[in-house]
């Protein structure tokens, strides 16, 4: 089982040697920021399950940073721990005011920090049913709102997205190049939803390469079509010069047999209960995949409707 990742952040060294000596020995693994920027950019490229911010710091200080986090969609449920001086009230509730869920004192106990850090990590866990790198909801929440979306039985639009030739990039550039690509899919899907759909419209992450959204059939098409685009036009940044100039890389396909593997696109299965009527949460994601596999046949990034009757 992985370790849980917290990213501990502040600019006085001897604070972060004994958060690092405290936390390891109670099994979790420990990132470090020496300011407020650091700690921003740590957050966006290493996941970390919880952090724990020094209310003052340089350059950016923890009420900003917290503040910041709370804007970006992909690290806005991230639990906050903000670490404030002895008896500095307005910090404390400046802190909680920008989004922290918790707080601690300096000088702090060792027991009590690692009460406090095991108390929001439960807290957390239990409200917040989430992908571990893309914070978006995971399959217990996608089969909520899909049941909901039947219960209610107003017309929807089920998207069924991932991405093709994945595996040849992962292979080539590795896994932490891949989860980047995943986190920006993420960045695409959410940026098209709130540009083209609904204020209400539902964005999931079942795993992997694999994305869920749920909006309204008029809406549907605009979605797709701009996270195509955007996808597109964001796909060969992930590529060095050399394979983003000759647009394929050298890999093994999933016979094991080396060829010429073309950049990354994206295939989307839409399910819609427009014509037909539709029963099951099961039978929507039946029809996802097999729409999606249908567009994944067609070599470029591309999106399939249900036309069934």
């Amino acid at each position: 089982m992985l370790k849980p990742k917290i990213l501990t952040a502040d600019d006085d060294p001897d604070i972060l040697d004994i958060l690092r000596i405290v936390l390891t020995e109670a099994g979790f693994d420990i990132i470090e920021a020496h300011d407020g920027e650091q700690a921003l950019e740590l957050a966006k490229t290493k996941s970390p399950n919880l952090i724990i911010l020094d209310c003052k710091m340089p350059k950016i200080d923890g009420r900003q940073v917290c503040a910041e986090l709370r804007k970006d969609i992909l690290l806005q449920h991230v639990p906050i721990i903000m670490v404030t001086g002895k008896g500095e009230v307005t910090d404390k509730v400046a802190g909680l005011e920008a989004g922290a869920d918790d707080y601690i004192v300096k000088p702090f106990e060792p027991k009590e920090l690692i009460a406090r850090v095991k108390m929001v990590l439960r807290r957390t866990s239990r409200e917040l049913d989430a992908n571990p790198l893309t914070k978006l909801p995971g399959n217990v929440s996608i089969f909520d709102e899909l049941q909901s979306r039947l219960d209610k039985q107003n017309l929807f639009a089920v998207g069924y997205l991932d991405l093709d030739k994945f595996k040849a990039y992962n292979d080539k550039y590795g896994f932490e190049h891949g989860d980047d690509v995943i986190k920006e899919t993420a960045r695409i899907i959410i940026k098209a939803i709130k540009t083209k759909g609904n204020t209400d419209d539902f964005i999931g992450h079942i795993g992997g390469d694999d994305f869920v959204f749920v909006t309204t059939p008029e809406r549907v098409d605009g979605i797709c079509k701009k996270i195509i685009q955007d996808f597109d036009e964001t796909a060969p940044k992930f590529y060095n010069e050399d394979d983003r100039k000759k647009g394929y890389i050298m890999a093994k396909d999933r016979k094991g047999i080396e060829q010429k593997i073309p950049l990354i696109s994206l295939s989307i299965g839409v399910v819609t209960n427009e014509a037909h009527k539709i029963n099951h949460v099961a039978e929507i994601s039946e029809i996802g995949a097999e729409l999606k596999e249908h567009a994944k046949s067609l070599e470029r990034s591309n999106y399939i409707k249900d036309q069934r009757k």
